[in-house]
């Protein structure tokens, strides 16, 4: 997994316009859709819920960051950062939850899927016009074979 270095200094002096910059940001990013609310150990695994009642199972083996913890390190583990994060404060420690998951093949895979789906249902203003001009046609036109 790739280590991300903070953008921004965290412990830089607190200035109103510092904390009403940090609220937009906090605003913004709730909006933004990833937000854990809990995360628990068991077989294995940590389970990240989510606001709407979802969740998600990461297993700890695939990483790194999580190797010599034990079962009551796990026990300790809190989301943090808006719940953007999973935080172990006695050992330093904090992994983006965006990060975990992106780790996971079969999970970005199944991410990719679903957002072509999307993506293929959406109609821009253009698309709509092309649609309505090959209706005034008849419609799509049929292919043709060409016979040698």
């Amino acid at each position: 997994m790739k280590t991300i270095q903070p953008k921004m200094l965290v412990d830089r002096p607190v200035t109103e316009a510092v904390l009403d910059e940090a609220t937009v940001r906090g605003r913004l990013r709730h909006k933004s859709g990833l937000q854990a609310t809990a995360v628990t150990f068991q077989d294995a695994c940590l389970t990240v819920s989510f606001e709407d009642g979802t969740g998600v199972l990461l297993p700890v083996k695939l990483f790194p960051e999580f190797d010599g913890f034990e079962p009551e390190d796990f026990a300790s583990l809190t989301v943090g950062f808006s719940g953007t994060a999973l935080c172990h404060e006695e050992k330093d420690l904090h992994v983006s939850i965006a990060g975990m998951i992106s780790a996971s093949k079969p999970l970005m895979n199944m991410a990719a899927s679903v957002i072509s789906s999307r993506n293929g249902r959406q109609s821009s203003a253009a698309k709509a016009e092309a649609a309505r001009a090959n209706g005034k046609k008849g419609g799509r036109p049929r292919k043709v074979e060409v016979v040698q």
